[in-house]
């Protein structure tokens, strides 16, 4: 089936009548990425506080990645409702709620004194950032209209890569220069929060016009005829957003054996690096085609692993930053020309379940690689559990990219 096929008449509708309210100026086009961001802001805000909570709770390298994977867990449960729910209640319906448990979680953060709180305040968090990459990034489409889907696109992407990147830099400076450096960083995000709340309860943003029927939770999917826009979209965004989960999860212990030192402004900073470049990278390239922007994404990633492998073994500070700042490429690539190529295939009706779609199939890998990694680094050392992951990252990644360049896909460009 080809996406100029008829498509049923209840799509057609909901996407007329969702037409009618695309006249929203620019700056709201640009307001209503600001709930993503806050929401990813939150996301890894917690990065260079792992050491502070290691020395204070004492647990290992194993125990931290899966710390990192309860977000991971809370991620792709949200992905199974919000996405269908956004679709079929409204986004502000599911936004408000995420973010209102976005900030209950800055609350456990900030008083956590455990292990089990520190995994709950990562549970919720991902609760509340699978709102954020369905409900949050279709918000910001449905704003723009027709007329605006590439910026919608580029901007839905880059809210989510520099709110990850800011996090960790915030934290990092925050916990190092103020008092209180696990309370003052969750209190300034939940103030944040408290900003985009107020942004989605006045986004001029309409109800969708059908309610659509059947279970409301399922693996995410698209309509039938669309299934390769989001395979192809997974094969370069979930090597990439692997990458920047390892970094985020095991890249501060790494810097600490590099380095000898457990600064957390320069964790913060690496972090910030990565989806800085992240974000930049996808302003570079947002007038190339689709499959150009997911083939550099591959190449991003596998240079990003030979890097962290030969910064490992040579003990190079510089490598390892290389390597951080071209998994934020890989990644930022990846998910843009996703991002894309679902805003340009997928009716109106499913986007947000179809965002939901390519989120799962990268945060999937993201949570069980990093966690393998931990626990061999454990086991078998750091060096040695980042050689495997790096290897084993580097050739899904291009085997992702042998997939894009496939002659099939031409026909989706």
């Amino acid at each position: 089936m080809t996406v100029t096929e008829a498509r049923p008449a209840t799509v057609v509708r909901a996407e007329q009548e969702t037409a009618a309210h695309h006249h929203a100026p620019n700056r709201w086009v640009w307001l209503a990425a600001w709930p993503v961001t806050a929401v990813f802001v939150l996301s890894n805000a917690a990065t260079p506080l792992y050491t502070v909570w290691q020395h204070a709770i004492g647990f290992s390298k194993g125990t931290l990645t899966v710390i990192f994977a309860c977000y991971i867990a809370g991620l792709l449960g949200s992905l199974l409702v919000s996405g269908l729910a956004s679709d079929r209640l409204g986004r502000k319906a599911v936004l408000l709620p995420a973010l209102l448990l976005a900030v209950v979680a800055c609350v456990v953060f900030a008083t956590a004194t455990s292990v089990a709180a520190l995994m709950i305040a990562r549970l919720l968090t991902g609760i509340a950032v699978g709102a954020a990459v369905s409900a949050g990034m279709a918000a910001v489409t449905d704003v723009a209209g027709a007329h605006r889907k590439p910026l919608a696109a580029l901007l839905a992407s880059c809210a989510m890569v520099f709110g990850a990147g800011l996090g960790p830099l915030a934290s990092g400076v925050l916990s190092e220069t103020l008092p209180g450096p696990t309370v003052t960083v969750f209190v300034v995000e939940a103030l944040l929060l408290v900003t985009a709340i107020v942004t989605v309860l006045r986004m001029p943003i309409a109800r969708p016009a059908t309610r659509g029927s059947g279970s409301w939770v399922r693996i995410p999917g698209v309509p039938k005829g669309y299934g390769r826009h989001p395979m192809l979209g997974i094969a370069v965004f979930a090597p990439g957003i692997t990458a920047t989960s390892f970094v985020l999860s095991l890249g501060p212990a790494l810097l600490s054996g590099l380095l000898g030192s457990s600064s957390r402004i320069i964790a913060g900073a690496m972090a910030f690096g990565m989806f800085l470049t992240a974000t930049a990278v996808q302003f570079a390239v947002r007038s190339m085609n689709r499959r150009t922007i997911m083939l550099m994404s591959a190449a991003g990633t596998v240079l990003s692993m030979i890097a962290l492998v030969s910064a490992v073994h040579l003990a190079s500070i510089s490598l390892l930053i290389a390597s951080a700042l071209l998994a934020g490429a890989g990644q930022g690539l990846g998910q843009l020309g996703g991002l894309s190529l679902l805003n340009a295939h997928i009716p109106a009706a499913r986007l947000a379940e179809a965002n939901a779609a390519l989120n799962v199939g990268g945060y999937l890998l993201a949570g069980v690689l990093p966690v393998t990694a931990g626990y061999l680094s454990d086991a078998v050392g750091l060096p040695t559990g980042t050689t495997l992951f790096g290897v084993a990252l580097m050739v899904l990644a291009l085997l992702g990219g042998v997939i894009v360049g496939l002659p099939a896909y031409r026909a989706v460009r």
